[in-house]
């Protein structure tokens, strides 16, 4: 079953860019780590030998992680977006009726999330309860604290 993903030109750059790094670079360097520690001895005793493979097979993991949501991204046209539903890649104005606050979000692919930046993820809470609305209405989402009321004030282009 594939799971697509959608992203930004940058943000699956940057997937890319990772992919490349652990495949070029990490893994060579796993690899002598694991050929030094072997030339140390006895490997039933080996801690460094036993550390390097685990690292190794975490590294092995998460390149076959990448790959695998690599070959399943898709690039959005962010200039394409219909902005009558709050989509991935839609710029999202909401109220919290709780607090009264106005916020502007940007919903985006789970690795390109960053709340510093106004990047939250459609797999996040707030995201799943903002996707599909429409200016006007009013989602109503529960996170750790409780159930929160965002109305939808703006929907715009990325």
């Amino acid at each position: 079953m594939s799971n697509v993903s959608y992203y930004t030109e940058e943000g699956l750059k940057k997937l890319r860019d990772e992919l490349q790094q652990l495949k070029d670079v990490d893994r060579p360097a796993a690899s002598q780590a694991i050929a030094e520690a072997r030339d140390k001895g006895d490997l039933s005793e080996n801690a460094e030998y036993d550390a390097a493979k685990e690292a190794q097979g975490m590294l092995e993991m998460r390149i076959s992680k990448l790959e695998a949501v690599v070959s399943n991204a898709r690039v959005i046209d962010e200039n394409s977006l219909d902005t009558s539903k709050a989509l991935i890649h839609s710029n999202v104005k909401i109220k919290n009726h709780n607090n009264n606050m106005v916020m502007n979000y940007k919903l985006v692919a789970q690795s390109e999330a960053d709340l510093a930046k106004g990047h939250i993820s459609v797999d996040s809470p707030i995201g799943k309860g903002l996707l599909g609305k429409e200016v006007g209405d009013v989602a109503e989402v529960t996170v750790p604290v409780g159930t929160i009321k965002l109305e939808i004030l703006e929907i715009s282009r990325g």
